[in-house]
């Protein structure tokens, strides 16, 4: 009876260890992976509502821009009519005044014959919009309207030889001080700019390029005057690879600001190179260190950590003449016969 009892007991503590098990874990054990997994879909849909908020601060920016000078003209305009009706109601119309008045009177009635000219024709107020857009970016290159069409045909054709409307693109800068895009004294993106790169970025570089006849996409890395503390730099032995995809840029390690100022670079220019949209232009990474301020001066020393200075900067033109590309090997055999 004893040996029976001594059997049975084993059995009964064995059946309780197993209560509450899920494939081997506890409950609490089950919870907090539960929970864990939770927090990782979370991170996921977080980065991705940023990323968003990002492009639709920089769309909200522009667009705030435009207002503020729409607002400014119209401003402008209503305090002259108000100043032209107090004159006209009063009757206080001094012989210029009269003059301008008359003046503004047949431009009216001249533009609305024009307007109606052009409806026959089968045009709107909107083309008449966008043209006055369109004119006044020619007009800002030294561009008169009357010969646009000639140069858009020499832009088309890819005979533009560096003249015309692609001589001053717009430079996209992309600074650090608001949106962190790189870590301290590191050349790896955040998630948060990659996604940024891939997708308004890179859309309105596609754009600059399209409209300006470029080929060329000059990204160059800007850093502040903080020393990088690091003694030794692999640069030499890194960079071509990791311009190439053969390397990552976690792998450069460079030991001062030019590297640095490149290897952020090169991070950008990779993001850029593997987007489909830009397949076609050649994408070249830069470094101008600390030595120049936002606005294009010259530093003359301002030591410490300024964020407003780390940034990078993508410019874009057209490449004037076919590069002739020599291997240094073959020259270098023929030198020695």
């Amino acid at each position: 009876m004893v040996a029976g009892g001594s059997d049975s007991t084993p059995k009964l503590e064995h059946k309780g260890y197993n209560r509450g098990l899920i494939l081997g874990l506890t409950m609490a054990e089950s919870m907090l992976l539960l929970v864990f997994c939770l927090l990782l879909v979370a991170a996921a849909l977080i980065s991705a509502e940023r990323s968003k908020r990002y492009e639709v601060e920089r769309k909200l920016e522009k667009a705030e821009q435009q207002v503020a000078v729409l607002e400014k003209k119209r401003a402008e305009q209503a305090a002259e009519l108000v100043l032209l009706q107090s004159k006209v109601v009063s009757g206080d119309l001094s012989a210029e005044d009269k003059a301008v008045v008359d003046k503004q009177w047949r431009e009216l009635v001249l533009a609305k014959e024009t307007l109606d000219n052009m409806a026959d024709q089968g045009a709107t107020p909107d083309d008449l919009k966008s043209l006055a857009k369109v004119a006044a970016v020619l007009k800002g290159h030294d561009v008169a309207l009357a010969s646009a069409p000639d140069e858009i045909s020499k832009l088309l054709a890819g005979n533009g030889g560096g003249n015309g409307m692609h001589d001053w693109p717009p430079i996209i800068n992309l600074d650090d001080a608001k949106k962190n895009y790189f870590q301290s004294g590191s050349a790896e993106l955040t998630g948060t700019f990659a996604q940024l790169l891939d997708g308004t970025i890179t859309d309105e570089i596609a754009s600059n390029l399209n409209l300006y006849g470029a080929n060329i996409v000059e990204v160059i890395g800007h850093t502040d005057e903080q020393p990088v503390s690091r003694e030794k730099s692999n640069l030499d032995d890194t960079l071509i690879s990791a311009i190439s995809g053969k390397l990552p840029v976690s792998a450069l390690q460079p030991a001062d600001n030019v590297g640095l100022g490149l290897a952020r670079a090169i991070a950008v220019a990779n993001v850029l190179k593997a987007n489909p949209k830009l397949k076609d232009a050649t994408i070249l990474p830069m470094s101008a260190a600390q030595l120049i301020l936002p606005g294009d001066t010259i530093t003359s020393g301002q030591r410490g950590a300024v964020e407003s200075r780390r940034r990078i900067e993508i410019r874009v033109r057209g490449r004037a003449a076919p590069v002739a590309v020599i291997n240094a090997g073959a020259a270098a055999s023929v030198d020695t016969q």
